[in-house]
Order: C-alpha cells, then sequence, then structure tokens
C-alpha cells in the first residue's frame, strides 16, 4: 500500500498524467521501438513488390528493375503515373484503373533522332536524284578473272553504278526483326575489329541492316560500346565484308526462321510454283538459307527495299525462271506492306504467264516491280520459205520488241538459258536468222554469243548507265533423273539438297560466253552468279507438285522453283548488292 501511495499523483492527479500512466505507448523508449518495426514493415513490404514474379506489366516502379536503363525509355506508359499502376496491381480486373498503352520497341515508327543520326552515317539517305559524275569509279567489288568467275564469283568487272538508291526513312530503323543469335559458324573473312562490332546483329538466322544498328544502339546504351563511332565502324565493317566477300560461294544451312513469307500467305503465287497449296508436305525445302564462306548476307527487309525502290521501276526481263524470281520479290515485299490492298497488278490480273508483260504497283511507294517476257533476249521471229509458208526462227540480231518499254528503268536484271536448250535452239537447224540469211546449220554456242553480243550492244547503245543499275542473273540449275523434261525426267523423290561437292555439275559453257560478253561491254552489268548455288537444291523444285492434286508422273517440273524457295535467296542477293551500291554513291558524294 505504501509503495502505490508513493507513486500516487498528489491531490488525486489530472486527466493528463492519468492518461499517461493508462497509455505508456507515449512513453520515449517504446515510441523508437515502435518506429523502428515500422520502417522494418515498409521496407519489408517495398521489397516485396520490387522482387515478386508477375506477370502483369503495370506492376509499379520496379518492373524493369533488371532490364537496361534505356530499354523503355521511348514507351508511352513509362510516363504514367506510378499510383495508377499500383492501383492497377493490386486491383488488375478493375475496369476503371487505365491500363499502359501497348508498345511495340521494334516498330519501325521508332527512329534515331538527335545525335544518333551520325551513327547511320554508312547509309544516309540520299536525297539527290541526280547522276553520278563517273561510272568508271565506281565498283562493287574488285574484277576477277573468268577463271574465278566460273567457280562463282559474284561479279564480272562489269559492275552497275548508277543513279542514287533511296533511303528516304534511313536504312537502319528499328524493326520486328529478332534474328541475332550471335556468329554463325564458318570462315569469315571480317576482321576481328569487324566481328566484334557486328557480332550484335549477325547470326544463324540471318541478319538485317536494321537490325544491326538497333543491336549496336542498345549495346551502346549499356556501356558496351563507348561511342557512335563503334557503331558506324560496325556497319562500315559489315558493308566491307560483303564488298570483299564472294556472294555465291558458299554452303545452305538450316535456318528455322525462314522463309520469308509463310508458305500460302501470298496469293499471287502462279499456281506452277506453289508447291504448298499444291499439296507438298515436307517443309525443309524453304527452312534453308545461303551461307557465304566469307561473310553473312544480310536478311531481306521488304520495307527497307521498298524504299530504296520508292519512285522507281525494278524490271525483270527474260524466261520463265526469272519470272520465278519476280514473284518471289512480289511476295517478299508485299508481306512486308500493311495495306494489301494498296499492292495490285496495274491492269488488274491475276494469272501471269499469258501476257508478254506485267506490272505490280506499290501504290504507298509510287513503285512499280514488273516482269517482260523475253526467253531468249532477242526477237522470235517468223520467215517466209521458198514455197511461201512461214517457220518459226531467232533474229539473232534484234533485241526483243519490247525493249524500249523497259530501257529507262531504274534496275533491270535480266537473264536468258534454259530456252536454249530446247530441241529447235540446240540443234540449230534452219532456225537462227541474222538480216534476211537463215542458218541451215548453226551451233547452239555460237548462236548464243551471237544474241548475248547482239543484247550487249543494245545495252551500251539505250541504256543509260548514271541511270539505271543492271544486273544479269546467271544459269539456274535443272535436276531430272531419267530424263529430260520432256523424256520422263524426274524428282519428286529429292527432299535434301546435295552435300558433296563432287556432285554438282560442271560450269555451264554457255555462263562462261556470258562472262567475255560482259567484259566486252562499255556498260557495268552485276553478274549474279546463281548456278553453283542452285546446283545443290535439287530439293526444291515443284516436280509433282507443279499443279493440284496431279497424278501424272510423266511431266514433272526440275527446272523451276517452289515458292517460298530458292529464287527468295536470288532476291536476297540483289538486295545486298542495292545496299552495297547505296554505300558506294555514299562514298562517292563524300570526295
Amino acid at each position: 500500500m505504501a509503495g502505490i501511495t508513493k507513486y500516487a499523483p498528489i491531490n488525486g492527479g489530472t486527466l493528463i498524467s492519468d492518461l499517461n500512466t493508462h497509455f505508456s505507448i507515449f512513453r520515449p523508449r517504446r515510441t523508437i521501438a515502435f518506429a523502428y518495426a515500422f520502417i522494418f514493415f515498409f521496407i519489408a513490404f517495398s521489397v516485396f513488390l520490387a522482387f515478386s514474379p508477375s506477370s502483369n506489366p503495370s506492376s509499379p516502379w520496379f518492373t524493369s528493375i533488371n532490364s537496361s536503363p534505356n530499354s523503355h525509355a521511348s514507351s508511352d506508359y513509362s510516363y504514367r503515373s506510378h499510383f495508377s499502376s499500383i492501383y492497377y496491381y493490386f486491383f488488375p480486373d478493375d475496369s476503371s484503373a487505365s491500363s499502359p498503352q501497348s508498345h511495340n520497341p521494334g516498330s519501325l515508327n521508332n527512329s534515331f533522332v538527335g545525335n544518333q543520326t551520325n551513327k547511320n552515317e554508312v547509309l544516309k539517305p540520299i536525297t539527290n536524284s541526280t547522276f553520278l559524275p563517273s561510272v568508271n569509279n565506281i565498283t562493287a567489288a574488285p574484277p576477277k578473272p573468268s577463271s574465278q568467275l566460273s567457280k562463282g564469283s559474284p561479279d564480272s568487272k562489269n559492275q552497275t553504278q548508277n543513279q542514287p538508291l533511296n533511303d528516304k526513312n534511313g536504312v537502319f530503323k528499328k524493326q520486328n526483326h529478332t534474328h541475332s543469335e550471335g556468329l554463325m559458324k564458318g570462315n569469315q573473312s571480317t576482321t576481328p575489329t569487324a566481328e566484334k562490332n557486328i557480332t550484335a546483329g549477325i547470326g544463324e538466322k540471318g541478319i538485317t541492316v536494321k537490325n544491326l544498328t538497333s543491336s549496336l544502339m542498345k549495346k551502346q546504351s549499356n556501356g558496351t560500346t563507348t561511342n557512335s563511332a563503334n557503331v558506324k565502324k560496325g556497319i562500315d565493317e559489315l558493308i566491307k565484308s560483303l564488298l570483299n566477300c564472294d556472294l555465291f560461294d558458299g554452303n545452305w544451312v538450316k535456318d528455322e526462321s525462314y522463309p520469308l513469307y509463310k508458305p500460302g500467305s501470298c496469293s499471287l503465287i502462279d499456281d506452277q510454283f506453289n508447291c504448298f497449296a499444291n499439296g507438298r508436305l515436307d517443309n525443309g525445302y524453304h527452312k534453308l538459307k545461303w551461307k557465304p564462306k566469307g561473310c553473312t548476307l544480310p536478311r531481306l527487309d521488304g520495307s527497307h527495299m521498298l524504299e530504296l525502290l520508292r519512285g522507281k521501276r525494278l524490271v525483270f526481263v527474260g524466261d520463265s525462271l526469272n519470272r520465278n524470281m519476280w514473284e518471289s520479290l512480289i511476295c517478299i515485299l508485299r508481306n512486308s506492306v500493311r495495306d494489301k490492298k494498296k499492292v495490285y497488278e496495274e491492269f488488274g490480273r491475276h494469272h501471269f504467264r499469258a501476257e508478254a508483260s506485267y506490272s505490280f504497283v506499290f501504290e504507298e511507294y509510287k513503285c512499280k516491280v514488273e516482269f517482260f517476257v523475253s526467253p531468249f533476249l532477242v526477237e522470235e521471229w517468223e520467215s517466209k520459205g521458198k514455197n511461201g509458208t512461214k517457220k518459226e526462227t531467232l533474229r539473232l540480231d534484234l533485241v526483243n520488241g519490247f525493249a524500249d518499254k523497259y530501257k529507262n528503268a531504274d534496275v533491270i536484271v535480266f537473264n536468258t538459258g534454259h530456252w536454249w536448250t530446247h530441241e529447235k535452239t540446240s540443234t540449230g537447224k534452219d532456225y537462227y536468222q541474222e538480216g534476211s540469211h537463215v542458218y541451215s546449220d548453226l551451233n547452239v554456242l555460237e548462236a548464243f554469243r551471237k544474241a548475248l553480243t547482239t543484247w550487249g550492244r543494245w545495252i551500251d547503245a539505250n541504256v543509260n548507265p548514271m541511270k539505271s543499275h543492271v544486273f544479269f542473273r546467271g544459269y539456274s540449275a535443272s535436276h531430272f533423273s531419267g530424263g529430260q523434261w520432256n523424256s520422263g525426267g524426274q524428282c519428286d523423290h529429292e527432299t535434301e539438297p546435295i552435300k558433296n561437292d563432287t556432285y554438282l555439275s560442271h560450269y555451264p559453257s554457255k555462263m562462261e560466253i556470258l562472262e567475255k560478253v560482259l567484259k566486252g561491254m562499255k556498260t557495268k552489268v552485276t553478274y549474279l552468279n546463281v548456278t553453283r548455288m542452285t546446283d545443290y537444291r535439287k530439293d526444291g523444285h515443284p516436280s509433282i507438285f507443279r499443279k493440284q492434286h496431279s497424278a501424272d508422273l510423266s511431266f514433272q517440273d526440275c527446272s523451276h522453283w517452289c515458292l517460298p524457295g530458292v529464287p527468295d535467296t536470288w532476291n536476297e542477293i540483289l538486295y545486298a548488292e542495292l545496299l552495297m551500291k547505296l554505300h558506294h554513291q555514299k562514298q562517292q558524294n563524300r570526295r
């Protein structure tokens, strides 16, 4: 009792003293303990929010805690209120919460701005549409002798350098491609410095020029690349590796990222080439990409190639193998266009075998991709016999009658070859004509030389080398087994390419003649020497799948190619050649 009295308040105490007695939490020592406990709880809760796994894209504050600092710098939702994100995190199904806008970091609309434009220096947009001052000052690669060309050299000494190509949106815009998974295996001709700078954009699934710069820029933002000069250097090395590389000496490698467009997705493919729609079930033939031994071929970017062709005409001239290549490019480019209604045949045609010419319009880019039928490049003719009857002849001294319609095109791709193996041309009996003279007997190789000489002279006299880029695609190998196309030849059992070089055919004599003609021309012509690379691909022909539900095995197509398929690679090489020409033009403009 005495103890209680000792601590009892005098005069019975007050209200404040009573409260202090019963609510001891306000005492200093307990207050400090409570504060520490509150801080510990707050920190623990914050850590939980930061590192707890969540599929919710709006996790507050810490969603990208392990991502690069700039990975979401350009996104719309990076500037949204944290409080809105927190609300959405805890109440994800509440419709009143404002969800972030969708974001595509690889959108083509995301372009480098400000000082970063210097990183695109290698292939900066060329707005000057005037001609280059001198053709002879520019070559895509040093000239190689005919003996080397016969082994697959990409160019004769006749390399066309002409009108500047468009690159209005920049070669190195970001894009949706994700094919950069490390350097490909094989012999690389690039230097260690080049490999270091290009590694981010080169992989077994191919590279794109845009994707290369995007990858290099990302590396720079992470601190592994110190300045824009390294980005420019990497791009320079990529172009140099192509310039110093034989694009046609290589091998076919499997790549699951191919084809460039989904089988069955392009309604413009002629039935003859549409193996997928005609019932071919295996897919290995369109899962292969071409890998040169000394470099990596850039993956064809359809939207960028359309930018290069903006306001221009690209024309294919030749036989049905060039029609094969033309349809391939139409499908690749069309696949990159959002509004397919703005891609159409100029005259409303839907079948591409009956007419002498076709023209596809890409309305948004104001460009045309055309095809002119000319299987010999010289004029098919009719001559009167002694008894007044008419007979078919081939005028070796006249080019095709449609030549004036495409002589001013910006890019022209020629070919001929397969029709020279048919009976009339191969036997040469009363078929070849010069002037009014019909040869009773003329060797097919001599006739081929005369025809190409006529073509070459016409090019030199009519095609402006300061405006038009001229290409010649070489002979495409056939793979008939047990006969020819009209005598029971087959290839329907082939599902794998040739892997042993000893089984490849000899380089065609006609292509050796072509090389000599190209070297004698004034106009520089880029030779697309696809003979060897196509010789491997005995698996890529339509065979019995040249039409739907074909039960007739006596006529198989072992000359043309399924689409998607081998001609897509020809167009990838054409794309790479155009990139190199653009690079040369920029180098020339700097002088």
